[in-house]
């Protein structure tokens, strides 16, 4: 709840530990309540440090307080990305990847912070990447080596012997494997327990096959009934999250009965998938706008073509199924899977959730305190209330008029400080 009638004696209090010379005012036409997707007139937020001290309509700007007037623009929470692949790009989904060593990787990880971070996404959950990549470069952003957003991370995704998060591009006398993959309970627990000695935030899994993989099928499971507890039970026992890749029925069911904190994709949700996952609370992270970039951009990157050839199956499938979960609130957190589309393209998928069915406060709640909710980190980012990071970003116009007006950050700020 924005603060109004309060807000002075919060002012106040703050003033006791800090003079006015260490508040920065953030003034702008408008600022969006994402909790009740309603627009705040004259909104003036409050900032000292990194974190956000009041905010609310017409709030006294202390005489010494160092103003950003932002004019006729609107306010919103810094956006989050709940499925991104940071040091990924487009040409990884074919042969390309094969010649890239992991410091390659890495440092093209950090061009992708930067350019997420400037496209208004001031947090976002990494869901796989290579050589515990995302973790240093999550390491890097925290030590202030280089500039991004805030990262939730997983390392190295579990996967099968030859499922969606395997090595299948490598021909057999290589004996190549990912370092995620874990066959059997025992495998799968030290697996887990290995990402998580190397600072992993959420553990990622990959429940069914994929799109962007040779020889599995999207619409079957990889992972048992039995793997996906221990995965995930350990996972929760230790302090994390879990995300499941999962676009299958028998896949997405599996992980919601085993626990999982979101289905990742979820492309062929039926019934009573969308029924669990109501009954359980279970978050769907949709990626669909990856689907018009992919089929559009194939050629350019090279994309083999039995990869294609699922992808044109599988994606405009997954529109009519999620269109359903939607309509039926199933709880949606917003995620992109930007690599499979270029970073920084992220805020195009809001169109599309609108076009689904959601109004466009629905969609800007899903990448905003729906998110937060996902990621454990509620009290940090999500909203812009007292206490939390003043992670901000400006845009012209009124998105809750139009949603495609988060495509064009106008102004970015990440706990306190500008950064576009």
């Amino acid at each position: 709840m924005y603060l109004k009638a309060i807000a002075s004696s919060i002012l106040l209090c703050c003033a006791a530990t800090a003079s006015a010379a260490d508040i920065t005012a953030v003034k702008a036409a408008h600022m969006v309540d994402v909790r009740n997707g309603t627009l705040i007139d004259n909104a003036v937020v409050l900032i000292s440090g990194e974190r956000i001290v009041a905010a609310g309509s017409r709030l006294p700007i202390p005489a010494d307080a160092k103003l950003i007037d932002l004019g006729h623009k609107t306010l919103l929470p810094g956006l989050i990305d709940t499925h991104t692949h940071i040091t990924g790009s487009p040409e990884d989904a074919g042969y390309g990847i094969i010649a890239k060593s992991i410091p390659r990787i890495a440092l093209h990880g950090a061009r992708n912070a930067l350019v997420t971070l400037r496209a208004g996404f001031t947090t976002i959950r990494d869901v796989g990447a290579d050589g515990y990549a995302d973790i240093g470069l999550r390491d890097a952003i925290n030590d202030g080596d280089v500039p991004g957003p805030r990262i939730a991370a997983s390392g190295p995704a579990l996967g099968i012997t030859g499922g969606h998060c395997d090595d299948t591009m490598h021909a057999p006398e290589y004996k190549a494997s990912a370092l995620g993959v874990a066959d059997g309970v025992d495998e799968a627990l030290k697996v887990t327990r290995r990402n998580i000695k190397y600072g992993a935030d959420v553990i990622k899994i990959c429940a069914t096959g994929g799109v962007l993989s040779f020889g599995d099928d999207p619409r079957t499971s990889q992972y048992t009934l039995d793997e996906l507890k221990a995965i995930i039970g350990d996972a929760h026992r230790l302090g994390r999250k879990a995300a499941a890749h999962a676009h299958g029925g028998d896949g997405i069911k599996l992980s919601v009965l085993a626990g999982v904190d979101s289905i990742e994709h979820g492309s062929y949700i039926d019934d009573e998938g969308i029924q669990l996952m109501k009954q359980h609370r279970t978050y769907l992270v949709p990626t669909l706008y990856l689907g018009d970039w992919l089929i559009e951009n194939a050629e350019a990157i090279k994309l083999p073509k039995p990869l294609l050839d699922k992808a044109r199956v599988v994606l405009p499938q997954a529109r009519i199924n999620i269109g359903k979960a939607i309509k039926a609130g199933v709880p949606i957190a917003f995620g992109t899977d930007a690599a499979v589309y270029p970073h920084g393209l992220n805020a195009r998928e809001f169109a599309v959730l609108v076009k689904l069915g959601m109004t466009p406060a629905q969609a800007i709640r899903s990448a905003t305190v729906n998110a937060a909710d996902l990621l454990g980190w509620s009290d940090k980012v999500g909203s812009i209330e007292a206490g939390k990071y003043a992670d901000l970003i400006a845009v012209d116009g009124e998105p809750l008029n139009d949603v495609r007006t988060l495509e064009q950050v106008q102004w970015v700020m990440k706990g306190g400080a500008v950064v576009k």
